[in-house]
């Protein structure tokens, strides 16, 4: 039988005006969403307005949290988790970027945490010029500039 907190609803209104009903264990994943409850709620039915994250990003956040959510309830293996993750933030580049906004906003840290380490994952090993041109980053550095950078930043390439 589920909880109070389980069979209670939270709606959220994303930037693009879609509605999302979401069982407030879910969106109290979000610290944010969880302060702005605690703070706000008299028992009625609440709509929070959530200004910067599409309806198709919100979708991919409450999927997180769901999955995680469930998984902890039904103990799940760390492995079994790992690769739901890793197939999880298979997704084009605005969607992800869109995604790491997202966490960062709600303050849902295992999800910042998770997109964070993809990128890092991303751009391991790579050199200045692989990271510009895998994100699309055009650099607006004159050479002289560029090596000075180099020169302060020296340490970052020792091992």
């Amino acid at each position: 039988m589920p909880t109070k907190e389980e069979s209670e609803i939270i709606k959220l209104r994303t930037k693009d005006e879609e509605i999302f009903a979401v069982e407030k264990h879910i969106a109290n994943m979000s610290t944010t969403l969880k302060y702005i409850i605690e703070d706000t709620d008299e028992g009625g039915e609440m709509i929070i307005p959530i200004p910067t994250i599409t309806s198709n990003t919100m979708t991919t956040v409450i999927k997180y949290c769901k999955y995680h959510y469930d998984g902890e309830q039904k103990s799940l293996s760390a492995d079994v988790m790992h690769t739901w993750d890793q197939n999880y933030m298979k997704m084009d580049d605005q969607q992800f970027f869109e995604l790491i906004l997202a966490a960062n906003y709600l303050d849902i840290k295992p999800l910042l945490d998770l997109t964070c380490k993809t990128v890092a994952n991303q751009i391991k090993g790579k050199t200045t010029e692989e990271i510009r041109v895998r994100f699309d980053i055009t650099n607006d550095f004159t050479p002289e500039e560029e090596e000075e950078i180099r020169q302060e930043n020296r340490w970052c390439e020792e091992h």
